[in-house]
């Protein structure tokens, strides 16, 4: 069975956080894929994040930051990355997956978060002018995108609970790179990224795992799992 690494700090407090382990179970049923989950603390993702990492089939940062330990975070994001692990990072996930794909892809070591660190070298995320805090919004897909052929239309909507986003004067770094943006807010605001190549790498700044608050099937989070279940009978293969 495939088994989805859930890397955040657990609060029942967080309504994100009482969603996804009900929106993978949705998505395991519709998709009729046995699929567990467990949380990892921050806390407990250090150097040995490969031993802690590699039973899981797939991971998934989760939102509720700044994390216990932000270094551990993106530890476990660029494990995902750099060994091929399905990956979806929503709202902090999202923030933080930039943030490590700054620093460990295009070689910016001072790309950081304002929310954590106001002197940042380099802000890669940095605060909303209104934030989106419980708000709703329609995001544009890129045609052709991995994002547009999950939903299977051009345009979805979502809602958001964050006051951070991608800073868009660091765009063009991202725009020379093999990372893309592929879901755009009504301003063009960058509210997806994806990697191609990857066999799964996903981040937005919305929270999909909400529709499980309604009994509703997300297609994103139906498509996670379906690609973690895929990335088990791979590995039981070897």
């Amino acid at each position: 069975m495939a088994t989805i690494a859930l890397v955040g700090d657990r609060n029942d407090q967080v309504t994100a956080h009482r969603a996804i382990p009900r929106a993978l179970e949705i998505a395991s049923v519709s998709r009729a894929y046995p699929v567990g989950h467990q949380w990892i603390g921050t806390a407990d993702l250090n150097a040995s994040v490969e031993d802690t990492l590699a039973p899981f089939s797939a991971v998934w940062c989760v939102p509720a930051s700044p994390y216990e330990n932000m270094e551990g975070a993106l530890a476990a994001i660029r494990y995902a990355r750099e060994t091929d692990r399905p990956f979806l990072g929503t709202c902090g996930g999202f923030q933080h997956a930039l943030i490590e794909y700054f620093r460990n892809v295009l070689g910016h070591g001072g790309a950081d978060n304002v929310e954590t660190n106001g002197n940042a070298e380099m802000p890669v995320i940095a605060p909303l002018q209104c934030a989106l805090v419980e708000k709703q919004g329609d995001i544009f897909l890129k045609h052709g995108s991995a994002i547009a052929a999950i939903y299977g239309k051009p345009a979805c909507h979502e809602g958001y609970h964050c006051s951070y986003a991608f800073n868009d004067a660091c765009r063009p770094l991202i725009e020379e790179s093999v990372l893309t943006f592929s879901g755009f807010d009504e301003d063009g605001d960058p509210r997806v990224f994806e990697l191609p190549g990857h066999a799964f790498y996903i981040g937005t700044l919305f929270q999909p795992e909400r529709s499980a608050l309604a009994g509703d099937s997300h297609p994103l989070i139906s498509a996670f799992v379906a690609a973690a279940a895929r990335a088990c009978r791979v590995n039981s293969v070897k």
